[in-house]
């Protein structure tokens, strides 16, 4: 972000936040050295990361593509979006679908400053800022009372925000407050970080709590334990990301920042830390 732009109040640029983390692993500029700080610190001992948010950003592509193209789905509700970027959901939808409807949900104020300039001349396309963990409150906002509608099959995005819930928050009541209250045929996609190993997801927990970042690393069981009842899972089902229908000719990401690019490629080192889950269908 340039020196000389002005930071709204209630941005702070001293604390690290998830959603410019994530985008600057996407190739995004819109960071503050807090948030490149704790990055760099913590991506010697977890390389993976850089990795897994590309691979949660692909698999956005391919997800939303399906359910545009394929299951017909008209209306999306993407929960902690964050920064705006290439690819965003409502380009993708509308390559297969014109007529698709967007909500995004954040609680970051940055993405909302970033989102209103990108969607200033779209009525079909809305940012909210919002917790997703409130979700009776972020249904009535007007702008989901006005895109969103309950009697017409919809999909409910939590890409890559999973494991911002902490278990006090009552994730399956969050991952199922609107997909209970839509018709059969709506979707839900959903993804996580998960860890097979006990003390590493521990440790991934302490330093990102410690820097303010909510985080809950679970393993696969206590991941797919959240998804709610009543939904069957798409093939191929809940697996890590980059299994699931995976794509070779999918548009690429931008480049890796060169700050980052030491750290690109890790996750073939090693299986304990994947980005797990898959798109589930409401019967």
């Amino acid at each position: 972000m340039a020196a000389d732009e002005v930071i709204p109040a209630e941005i702070h640029h001293d604390v690290p936040t998830a959603a410019r983390i994530y985008a600057w692993a996407l190739g995004g500029k819109d960071n503050y050295q807090a948030d490149r700080q704790f990055m760099l610190q913590n991506l010697p001992e977890f390389p993976e990361f850089i990795d897994l948010a590309r691979q949660n950003r692909q698999f956005l592509y391919r997800a939303v593509r399906y359910l545009a193209e394929e299951a017909g789905i008209r209306q999306f509700l993407d929960m902690g979006c964050g920064l705006p970027t290439d690819e965003n959901v409502h380009e993708v939808a509308r390559k297969f679908a014109p007529d698709a409807r967007v909500v995004y949900v954040d609680i970051d104020p940055i993405v909302l400053v970033h989102a209103r300039a990108l969607l200033a001349a779209d009525r079909s396309t809305a940012v909210i800022t919002a917790d997703m963990r409130d979700q009776e409150e972020l249904l009535r906002h007007p702008d989901v009372r006005r895109l969103i509608d309950f009697d017409e099959p919809l999909a409910v995005l939590f890409l890559s925000v999973g494991h911002h819930l902490l278990d006090e928050d009552d994730p399956r009541r969050i991952l199922r407050t609107v997909i209970d209250r839509a018709v059969p045929g709506s979707h839900l996609a959903f993804t996580q970080i998960v860890c097979s190993d006990p003390e590493r997801a521990a440790d991934i927990d302490a330093r990102s709590n410690g820097a303010g970042l909510r985080w809950r690393t679970r393993d696969r069981a206590e991941t797919a334990a959240l998804i709610p009842d009543g939904l069957k899972a798409v093939e191929p089902g809940l697996v890590d990301i980059v299994q699931w229908r995976p794509d070779p000719e999918q548009p690429p990401l931008a480049p890796v920042p060169a700050e980052l690019r030491p750290y690109a490629g890790a996750s073939k080192l090693g299986r304990d830390l994947t980005e797990y889950g898959g798109v589930l269908r409401k019967l």
